[in-house]
């Protein structure tokens, strides 16, 4: 029998109370699942919906809640645009349309830290918002970087889980962002406040906050000042003792880059600006926090194969500086946004292992690629004869969407290879092709597997 986030992934296409079809599979689990819709029926008003079981919970409760969050407004504060019941096949549903969001902080950290400015530009937006929750009578309840979003150009945290002050938490098993009085006493602004510290070492550091057995966290000597003075009162097993948000705001207020805006560009635009400027083109200036900026442009340096600052602490190929002779197995990327090309590679060398002697990206159509938010990534192994052609290909990780999954499939099988030889000798040989599918570009990183 099928789980329901197994069920859920194959609910794209269907469409929510008649409203808001399920154009993409973003995540989930087996309590919610979120897909890309639009609004008012028109691609151009895209947006989020949100979906949870209605079974075994009081729905009144639940859309009453998210009533009275749609309500709030604060330009750091994810916009809800509202709910309702409906059935898909025979389940129950809850549903919530909210603001689109192009990133967010959990799809950062495990490439690399944030940088001390990047930080600095990260604080304040979280610490306002959380403020404004607060000053209001809310809680936020589950602050850490998967909440904390890039929508409508600004960075900003979610809202779909507001609850008022003394309610419980969303679950029973604990994290390091979950306050160690939550539990008992319930949420709390001094709660939201913990989560805030944790969220700040795990984006310091890509490490959660380490708890000792009597539960007092350690903030590392290695987070810079003011940063580690402000997670070591955040994180006060005493919940008394902790800062308030607006204190947070305080002690930041003497950093002029923590309240400063800069120019956002679009990671399509900031990679074209980049490769090729050029004059008379039509520039968007719109001004957001400098942190997005940051996190959008390290992303957009992936996609690009071309980053060259921070390395994370598990090196990934993408971020890499491709060198000017790549070995013949080396995972070198072919990028173009364009529709699909064949390149030749250089000619083969008879001493050398296995190389790729003929590419072929995947053509997705226009409208599928501007479902894609963030990155798609399919894996193909591929087995090749000793003449170099594909004898076999098969899904080693079919990502969230069968229509890449099967335009990868496809444009692995028409690859040809250069071989490798043994004492003069042709070989087949087996190869694994990392496709990754952008709204702006089409890349494939080609490794050889060794037997």
């Amino acid at each position: 029998m099928s789980t329901p986030v197994e069920l859920w992934k194959n609910w794209e296409g269907r469409v929510v109370d008649e409203k808001f079809p399920l154009r993409q599979w973003l995540g989930g689990s087996d309590h919610s699942a979120v897909f890309l819709t639009e609004r008012d029926g028109r691609e151009s008003q895209k947006a989020v919906v949100k979906l949870i079981s209605a079974n075994n919970l009081d729905g009144n409760a639940q859309l009453a809640r998210w009533e009275i969050a749609a309500k709030l407004s604060h330009p750091n504060l994810m916009h809800l645009f509202g709910g309702g019941r409906c059935h898909i096949d025979d389940t129950p549903i809850l549903y919530l349309v909210m603001e689109y969001a192009d990133e967010n902080l959990a799809q950062i950290l495990p490439l690399r830290p944030l940088a001390p400015e990047e930080a600095a530009q990260m604080l304040p937006p979280a610490a306002e918002a959380l403020a404004f929750l607060h000053r209001s009578g809310f809680v936020h309840g589950s602050i850490k970087p998967s909440n904390i979003l890039a929508a409508d150009e600004r960075l900003k945290i979610s809202s779909d889980g507001l609850r008022k002050s003394g309610e419980p938490p969303f679950h029973s098993q604990p994290s390091p962002y979950d306050a160690p009085e939550a539990l008992i006493a319930g949420l709390s602004p001094a709660a939201d406040v913990w989560s805030l510290g944790a969220t700040l070492v795990a984006v310091l550091t890509q490490h959660e906050p380490h708890l000792s057995q009597d539960q007092e966290p350690t903030v590392p000597e290695s987070v810079p000042e003011p940063f580690r003075e402000i997670a070591s009162r955040c994180l006060s097993p005493d919940p008394a003792q902790r800062c308030a948000a607006s204190e947070i705001l305080n002690r930041l207020r003497d950093q002029p880059a923590s309240s400063q805006n800069t120019q956002y560009v679009k990671p399509a635009e900031a990679s074209a600006r980049k490769e090729s400027p050029r004059a008379g083109s039509p520039k968007r200036k719109v001004f957001v926090p400098a942190m997005i900026v940051a996190v959008l442009v390290v992303i957009v340096a992936l996609f690009a194969g071309k980053f060259t600052g921070r390395q994370p602490d598990v090196p990934v190929p993408e971020t890499h500086p491709a060198p000017a002779e790549p070995a013949p197995n080396a995972a070198v990327p072919t990028r173009s946004p364009a529709p699909p090309t064949e390149s030749r590679a250089s000619a083969p060398n008879p001493s050398a292992k296995g190389s790729v002697l003929q590419q072929v990206l995947p053509d997705p159509s226009r409208s599928a690629k501007d479902t894609i938010t963030g990155r798609i990534k399919i894996g193909v192994q591929v087995a090749v004869d000793a003449s170099g052609k594909v004898t076999e290909a098969k899904l080693t990780s079919p990502g969230p969407s069968k229509y890449f999954a099967g335009q990868a499939l496809s444009a692995a099988r028409r690859w040809t290879f250069n071989p490798p030889e043994v004492n003069g000798q042709k070989q087949g040989s087996e190869w694994l092709l990392r496709f990754q599918f952008a709204r702006t570009s089409t890349e494939v990183f080609p490794k050889e597997i060794n037997r």
